[in-house]
């Protein structure tokens, strides 16, 4: 790279914060009540906890390994014997303090799920150097060869962190109560460009084939948005403070479906308050990233299946850009309560799509989510499952993954949406914005946000005619949960009646939108003869479509009838594309469908599992039994 596209790269990046927009605390606080105590960390922060990790990393695509040295800041009581960092397969090299003198170190015992702990001697230190290696297979970290990439010809390497992934690249204090600021050097190949969910500062010039770009987070995170991608990437502005990273060969294609990027930061910082992260930029990565979107500071990290063509999946973008706020501004203190992330960034994602495009389309959104919320609810065991509380008790013996599920995101959205209803949307709103100034940069619990809701915003009576506490702790639906009913919806619903009574596939509304055609197909039975789903797949294509959502609605119909044409499509659809959200319910829906659908299942997974990311790797490993 020139020095001067470098400049211009460094001016495209440097951050605008807003000027009403409340400094970020060097230090966050740890929560100190029992309800904070993380079970998924081995970190003791009350005695010593991190409070910057500074990297220096050499990027090795020959043995997809990343080595260095990680440089710990830590605050510690003044009686603080040892620190205790978090390690998943790590290899360990050398620990000293800032004068490269050996410190005490040990790794403990762990489990396949947590790791282990890294116990350091601190002998009175506050700066610890780590001379570390990841594991070939670190779960954070995904290798791609160049055959995995959209331009097949350079190796790619990108990292997700939620929920406690970054623990197997990084040697820190991997929880999300913990939040720490960071800066890092990375060297990578001198053909391929870094990114991080930072502020860039600077880059080498190429040697020896190989160049460091430098990156940093003055604003603590919790540690899982620690993240990075390398690859043959290029940049497209949008506006001055947005813009899209991709591979040269989706970048177009990219920025024209969103191109709205900059209208979307506006429509959120007009609903709560000033947007705090300087930038905001989309990586768009290659399709075998396992979610929909990764909320990482300044760069939101995107899966192409939303890449339809026509931006009516842009709400993916709502959705992850919300999280500026209620996610990485106010942050979970454990994976308990991962609904104060996705509960809250569900219903503001709402809110934007209501700003940008109107009641119509939100409430179609919200219509839907309610659908996805009662699947959810069966799939967890039916109402009285404990895993149906917002509040959860994931216990040290299981993932934290497993509290990922719809309930956080849609029951949490719908709770919040009951209080609007109670309180009125005016003082919610008010409300809303004033939480995110309080806590903003720190960790917060379940009970932390009924204490601060009772405080500043209900009157005597509301909590009780809400149900707060019933809403939180216990499982199921409260009974005045708000269902918002989309007007559009009753239309496609007779529709989808008409054609199950056996009425003609002409009559079936076409030029509708992705919402309409998703719930016409959930709408259908589960039974429908291979002469009627051809009638369908006839006129609407929906076997190759390249829309995402109606594909993966369609595939879920299809194979639940063993539809001939559905088995190449399914193939097709799930070894091109990693997104656990469509990969884990297809996989189901197979291995519910006898030997045949086993079969199927088998021999397409045995094809795809190299390609996906070790968390969609998992939740399928055990989907399948193996």
């Amino acid at each position: 790279m020139s020095v001067a596209a470098l400049a211009l790269l460094l001016a495209a990046q440097s951050p605008a914060v807003a000027s009403n927009a409340a400094a970020a605390p060097t230090i966050a606080p740890v929560l100190t009540s029992p309800d904070a105590r993380d079970v998924h960390s081995f970190a003791r922060p009350l005695e010593a906890r991190v409070t910057h990790v500074s990297l220096d990393l050499y990027a090795d695509f020959d043995t997809h390994v990343m080595r260095g040295v990680a440089t710990l800041s830590v605050d510690a009581r003044p009686d603080a014997r040892q620190l205790v960092v978090d390690d998943n397969g790590l290899r360990i090299v050398a620990v000293t303090d800032a004068q490269n003198r050996p410190l005490p170190y040990m790794v403990g015992k762990g489990d396949a799920v947590h790791g282990a702990p890294l116990v350091i001697t601190l002998n009175g230190n506050r700066r610890v150097r780590i001379a570390y290696a990841s594991a070939p297979g670190a779960k954070a970290l995904q290798w791609l060869s160049p055959e995995q990439t959209a331009g097949k010809t350079h190796p790619y390497l990108f990292s997700q962190g939620e929920a406690i992934l970054n623990r197997s690249w990084i040697p820190t204090q991997d929880s999300p109560g913990i939040r720490q600021t960071w800066d890092a050097t990375i060297n990578a190949p001198c053909a391929l460009t870094v990114v991080m969910s930072g502020e860039r500062t600077g880059e080498t010039p190429c040697e020896g084939g190989r160049h460091s770009a430098r990156y940093r987070m003055d604003k603590p995170v919790a540690p899982y948005l620690i993240a990075l991608a390398i690859g043959d990437l290029k940049f497209k502005a949008l506006s001055a403070n947005t813009g899209i990273w991709t591979e040269p060969a989706m970048l177009e294609k990219s920025a024209w479906e969103f191109a709205g990027l900059d209208k979307f930061v506006q429509a959120a910082e007009g609903l709560y308050g000033p947007y705090r992260w300087g930038r905001y930029d989309v990586l768009v990565l290659p399709p075998s990233f396992p979610f929909g979107g990764m909320e990482n500071p300044m760069l939101t990290f995107a899966t192409p299946t939303v890449l339809a063509g026509d931006r009516s999946l842009v709400s993916l973008i709502a959705h992850e850009l919300a999280h500026s706020w209620s996610g990485n501004l106010v942050t979970n203190a454990t994976w308990d309560d991962f609904w104060l992330n996705e509960g809250f960034t569900s219903y503001f994602e709402n809110r934007i799509m209501e700003s940008m495009y109107g009641k119509r389309r939100a409430a179609m959104e919200a219509d839907l989510a309610w659908t996805d919320m009662q699947n959810a609810l069966k799939e967890a065991g039916g109402p009285q499952s404990p895993d149906t509380k917002l509040h959860l008790d994931l216990n040290a013996a299981r993932d934290p993954d497993d509290g990922m599920t719809q309930i956080a995101y849609d029951k949490g959205a719908t709770f919040l949406r009951t209080i609007e209803s109670v309180v009125g949307r005016a003082r919610w709103d008010a409300y809303l914005r004033g939480y995110f100034d309080r806590h903003a940069f720190q960790p917060q619990t379940s009970a932390g946000f009924l204490t601060d809701l009772k405080t500043h915003l209900l009157k005597p009576g509301e909590a009780e005619k809400i149900g707060i506490d019933q809403w939180v702790y216990q499982p199921g639906i409260p009974a005045n949960a708000v269902h918002v009913r989309s007007d559009a919806f009753p239309a496609i619903d007779a529709a989808a009646k008409a054609f199950a009574a056996g009425g003609p596939v002409s009559a079936v509304p076409d030029k509708v939108t992705t919402q309409e055609y998703v719930r016409f197909l959930d709408q259908l039975p589960r039974q429908l003869s291979a002469e009627r789903l051809a009638a369908l797949d006839g006129r609407f294509h929906w076997t190759e479509t390249g829309n995402s959502e109606i594909r993966f609605a369609w595939l879920r119909l299809a194979l639940a009838n063993r539809y001939p044409p559905a088995e190449a499509s399914a193939e097709r659809f799930l070894t091109s594309q990693g997104r656990r959200k469509f990969v884990a319910p297809l996989f189901q829906e197979l291995q519910g469908q006898g030997e045949w659908g086993q079969a199927l299942a088998r021999r397409i997974y045995d094809k795809a599992r190299p390609g996906y990311h070790a968390v969609t790797q998992v939740t399928v490993d055990r989907l399948l039994g193996r």
